[in-house]
């Protein structure tokens, strides 16, 4: 269980948590929508194409897979709460002003005055080609001192849901023994959604792929892309990696192009005295463990867009899903808005884009499937009329 003790739970076994009927809890968790936990930095964007050698000149902006989240879902109308480590510095009140900007509270940001807020430059193009280069200044950050007791439960436990990612368990030692706390599941605990994240030059060692499976597997929700789990795990296909993870109430695959799938575990899912997980989090496995319950699956075909640059899709789409999922919508409907937010972010240069209004996106995940199989999205269709939004 998870009594409190300061400000942290301590975990042990003698209380219960209470049973969830397939939606985010409301009661336990009141006050704010999304907690989102990760480290952010300064990023700089290339002027123009090309090798990092070569570029005469960056603009500055920011990123950071679970800042990205945490920013989109602000700007769609959700209450946020960013918790984090940045140093006590020019580029740390860069990025907290910045965060705060799209309406985020940053409250639960602690500022470190011995260590430095990471930076990172990047190339123009495409992630997954071999000219895209990546020059990361993050090694000794603040966020790296990120560790049990360093933050406070107060803050990460705020929201409805507790939104993580990977990456953070790469950043240190005692990063990963925080996601390892964070990931084990508790009574009380708000739903944790994961996003798997890989990043294989994060983990020199070559434990990444073993790790992370063991967080994904205490979440109640994750996120994790077919070409990830391949690299990673060796899996191939949203069965296969469901088969290896029957733990998650909720299970997105991320098919690139292809589109998305959503596996969603029956009621009834756990054996001996444990409780359902479904969507609402908070649950416990019991002393008999998890089976593979009756999942529910879903697919939603990707849209056609115009990219101008891929970097922070995944992030967008986790966002959109969330944001849904906190709506209490449909799984496809959840899909389409997590394909929407992806497709706001892919069509602007920098990792975060402007979503539609609620309304059009409502509006546009409402089309029937072949209008949505006919929709093609360019730069600028955020900010589109209903009437410049159409399909061909």
């Amino acid at each position: 269980m998870v009594t409190r003790h300061g400000d942290r739970p301590q975990v042990g076994r003698a209380a219960r948590s209470p049973r969830v009927t397939g939606t985010v809890d409301t009661d336990l968790h009141p006050g704010v929508d999304v907690v989102c936990l990760g480290e952010s930095m300064v990023t700089f964007l290339p002027s123009l194409p090309g090798r990092l050698a070569d570029v005469p000149s960056f603009a500055r902006t920011i990123g950071g897979a679970e800042s990205n989240v945490a920013c989109a879902l602000a700007a769609a109308g959700h209450t946020v709460k960013w918790v984090s480590r940045v140093g006590a510095d020019g580029f740390g009140d860069h990025l907290v002003g910045a965060i705060a900007a799209y309406g985020v509270d940053t409250s639960g940001v602690r500022r470190d005055q011995d260590r430095p807020t990471g930076i990172y430059f990047r190339t123009a193009t495409d992630r997954a080609t071999d000219a895209h280069e990546v020059a990361y200044y993050r090694a000794g950050s603040a966020a790296s001192a990120m560790a049990p007791g360093t933050l406070s439960y107060d803050d990460l436990w705020a929201g409805r849901v507790l939104h993580v990612s990977g990456i953070t368990a790469a950043l240190s030692d005692d990063c990963l023994a925080l996601m390892r706390e964070l990931t084990g599941r508790a009574p009380g605990r708000p739903l944790v959604s994961f996003d798997v994240n890989h990043r294989p030059g994060l983990w020199r060692d070559g434990s990444g792929a073993g790790v992370l499976l063991d967080l994904a597997r205490g979440a109640d929700l994750v996120f994790v892309g077919e070409d990830e789990a391949a690299e990673a795990w060796d899996l191939h296909g949203g069965d296969a990696i469901r088969a290896a993870l029957p733990e998650p109430a909720t299970l997105v695959v991320k098919r690139g192009s292809a589109g998305a799938t959503v596996y969603e575990r029956d009621a009834g899912g756990v054996d001996g005295d444990g409780v359902d997980g479904g969507v609402g989090g908070g649950a416990e496995t019991g002393t008999g463990g998890t089976r593979p319950g009756a999942d529910t699956v879903t697919s939603v075909p990707a849209l056609r867009v115009d990219v101008v640059a891929p970097v922070g899709a995944g992030d967008a789409f986790a966002a959109g899903f969330l944001s849904a999922t906190l709506r209490g919508l449909p799984a496809a409907a959840r899909l389409r808005h997590g394909h929407l937010m992806a497709a706001a972010t892919l069509t602007v240069p920098g990792d975060l884009g402007t979503p539609p209004s609620r309304a059009d996106a409502d509006r546009l995940a409402d089309l029937d499937d072949a209008a949505w199989g006919t929709l093609r999205l360019g730069p600028g269709w955020t900010a589109a009329t209903e009437q410049e939004v159409r399909t061909s």
